[in-house]
């Protein structure tokens, strides 16, 4: 059992989880931000890895990664920022991103680092279901890393069913089909939520793209385990003023 697995196992309802992008605004954020999401009450975090092409992130991220490649964020830096978190963070931590930068690495020695490092779970949007199962389930398994696949409206109940019984950690539940920032009302998306819940699966949920504040929060979480909170964070954190207030008064707003 990993640290998602623990916190789920603790917690059933209203968990935070936020994403920020590694190497923005400042290069060498990461660990701040890493340890004033904790502070401040965040129960999860994922960590973006920059990518010059992010697919399913919107104008807000995507500056953002950008932003991180010009600050010389990349994958082998990151990996040594987080070399030493875990002798001050205890809350699960993921790393988000797409395949190209990984496959570059190496998915054994990838997973062989974050694994290493205190990571507890991956998130590829572009990994494909099938070449996970048949590559790579197990190097995930062998280093104790959830691979979390994600779940869309349009997703067919097999393929749904299939999700949840070869994924890890937890189903992220995708708003609307759009991406990251875009969605303007997730309560249009609660029939689709509803479908889910009917459908008993076997793992815990979160719901991401579109939760924004503390009322699009609460209507994630009466729908699924928790929610997942991004493009918003990203526009606090371009804000004015300390890095720690900005952080603690983000999540303060949520809670």
């Amino acid at each position: 059992m990993n640290r998602i697995d623990t916190l789920f196992s603790k917690k059933n309802n209203n968990i935070l989880s936020v994403y920020f992008t590694a190497g923005f605004p400042e290069r060498d954020n990461t660990v701040s931000i890493i340890r004033g999401l904790e502070k401040s009450g965040a129960d999860m975090i994922e960590i973006g890895m920059p990518f010059s092409d992010p697919m399913a992130d919107g104008p807000v991220i995507q500056q953002s990664s950008q932003l991180a490649l010009k600050n010389g964020m990349t994958l082998a830096l990151l990996f040594e920022q987080l070399k030493n978190i875990r002798k001050e963070v205890r809350i699960p931590l993921l790393l988000m991103g797409y395949l190209n930068p990984v496959l570059s690495m190496g998915m054994e020695k990838f997973c062989s680092t974050a694994s290493e490092y205190g990571i507890d779970g991956i998130i590829l949007p572009d990994l494909p279901l099938d070449e996970y199962a048949g590559k790579y389930q197990k190097i995930f398994v062998q280093y104790n890393l959830s691979c979390i696949f994600l779940i869309t409206p349009q997703t067919s109940e097999e393929r749904i069913r299939k999700i949840d019984s070869l994924g890890s950690g937890f189903n992220y539940l995708v708003s609307t089909y759009s991406i990251t920032g875009t969605a303007k009302n997730i309560s249009a998306s609660e029939p689709y939520f509803k479908k889910i819940a009917t459908m008993k699966l076997k793992k815990p949920c979160m719901i991401g793209f579109g939760i924004s504040d503390k009322e699009t929060f609460n209507t994630a979480c009466r729908h699924a385990n928790g929610a997942i909170i991004g493009t918003a964070f990203i526009k606090a954190l371009s804000g004015t003023g300390k890095i720690e207030e900005k952080i603690n008064t983000f999540v303060k707003n949520i809670q």
